[in-house]
């Protein structure tokens, strides 16, 4: 039973893993008998999962750790800024006390120290599960829709790009077991989840560290690496979405499992910038791969296929020439979904040190024009689809239509279907819609005929399977 003085506020900050570092705190609090309160007022204290970045990033934390201090008076940090702990503590020298990413044992730790742990008669005598133990498929609480959920399946990176930090914060890469994984997506199917989200800091390289250990599931082994884990995810029903896929070789063979239907036609691949001089300051891995030519490739196997992916603009000495050579190398990928930033210096990061700083001036002149030459693609590519019917899954219903995504679409980053006769649709419910309208990122589309069924002569933009 929860005491008057075991009521924990909780701001989660940062990436989609953080999210599932926050989701396994949580967990792990409602599971020694806390209770989670939505207000600083209501609460005895709070937790603040940071995250360190990027500056921005970095001020947004501090921001909320201050906030919380100012409102509550009690707070925990934890989260990849809480690496940086000197700066915490010059900020704000009253905090409780600060971990690392993914330390859900020093969490819970300052947490007993902070709040007296909540006593049941009931079950004290009872073993209760460590922190930590989704990882082992048990769904736990989660901060997400329903319907849709992030699978973390691997923490930190071997990689050590000049402008990143996060090998710092989150070390290097540790997989977990193909097997656990695929029990964790199997509960989480099984709770109503329509929709998996799989996520790491490198995905391509998922099980190099475990030499690929084959482990068994469903009476059948499967080898700790990505092409295998897309298999059984494959086998549960569900939208399977890769996030955070290098470029490697190996990425060709899970393009006929998505022209299959086995999981969605969709990449999320940081490439970053086109010019291989910057790719090489970079230390990109997988910076000598001929992407385009591979993005071709890719495209005939799986015609449907989206790839997302993110870039740099304004990396110290990029040259003007070697910034149109970046916008020619969008205008030919014709990548469906694209997020750009300007370069920023980190804390930490080596790229600070390479000499040409690009002017601040000149950094937001370009990602103006990169992101102006982005729409247009697009747009362009957002009107072909204009006619076509589309299988949707509903996140938001409200008087005036559903909000839904596509294929194409991952929550929160991506652009929606905007269903204007949705309103008698439910969230997490799949429709079928023909799409009447397009912007520049998003699409607006009516439902099928009577049973939600695809429209006559409308082409289907579903591989076979996929539901």
């Amino acid at each position: 039973m929860t005491t008057a003085s075991s009521k924990i506020g909780f701001v989660s900050l940062g990436c989609p893993k953080a999210l599932v570092d926050s989701e396994r705190i949580l967990t792990q609090l409602k599971a020694e008998g806390y209770d989670i309160v939505p207000r600083y007022d209501k609460a005895n204290a709070v937790i603040v999962n940071t995250c360190g970045f990027i500056d921005a990033a970095v001020q947004e934390s501090l921001d909320a750790i201050g906030e919380a201090l100012h409102e509550n008076g009690r707070v925990i940090v934890t989260g990849c800024l809480g690496k940086r702990d000197a700066l915490i503590r010059e900020a704000y020298p009253d905090v409780l006390a600060i971990t690392g990413p993914q330390d859900y044992a020093s969490v819970m730790g300052a947490v007993h120290a902070a709040l007296p742990k909540p006593h049941d008669p009931f079950v004290d005598l009872v073993l209760r599960g460590r922190v930590g133990d989704a990882e082992e498929g048990d769904v736990g609480i989660k901060l997400t829709p329903k319907h849709y959920a992030y699978l973390k399946i691997s923490e930190g990176c071997n990689h050590r790009c000049t402008f990143c930090i996060i090998p710092s914060m989150r070390g290097n890469l540790v997989s977990r077991p193909v097997d656990e994984v695929l029990v964790e997506a199997e509960k989480l199917v099984r709770s109503g989840v329509k929709e998996l989200l799989v996520i790491s800091q490198d995905t391509s390289a998922y099980g190099v560290d475990l030499r690929y250990t084959e482990r068994t599931w469903r009476e059948r082994p499967y080898a700790t690496r990505m092409t295998d884990l897309c298999r059984g995810l494959g086998e549960l029903g569900a939208w399977v979405r890769l996030h955070y896929v290098y470029p490697y070789p190996h990425v060709d063979e899970v393009i006929p499992l998505m022209a299959e239907g086995r999981i969605l036609p969709y990449l999320d691949i940081p490439f970053q910038h086109a010019s291989p001089r910057i790719l090489k300051l970079m230390k990109r891995p997988a910076h000598s791969e001929k992407t385009l030519e591979r993005i071709r490739a890719w495209r005939e196997v799986c015609p449907d296929l989206t790839i997302r992916s993110t870039f740099i603009v304004g990396f110290p000495g990029e040259t003007d020439a070697e910034f149109e050579e970046l916008l020619d190398y969008l205008r030919e990928a014709q990548l469906d979904r694209v997020g750009a930033f300007a370069y920023s210096p980190v804390g930490g990061a080596r790229a600070n040190d390479l000499p040409d700083p690009v002017p601040e001036e000149l950094k937001e002149d370009r990602l103006e024009r990169f992101m102006e030459v982005q729409a247009e693609v697009s747009a362009a590519k957002l009107r072909k689809k204009i006619g076509r019917g589309l299988t949707v899954l509903v996140d938001e219903v409200n008087a005036s239509g559903a909000i839904a995504r596509s294929m194409a679409d991952a929550p929160e980053i991506d652009g929606v279907v905007r269903i204007s006769d949705g309103a008698s649709l439910k969230p997490g419910q799949f429709a079928e819609v023909c799409v009447t309208e397009a912007g520049e990122h998003d699409l607006v589309a009516s439902l099928a005929l009577a049973g939600h069924g695809t429209p006559a002569g409308a082409p289907r933009a579903t591989p076979a399977g996929v539901r």
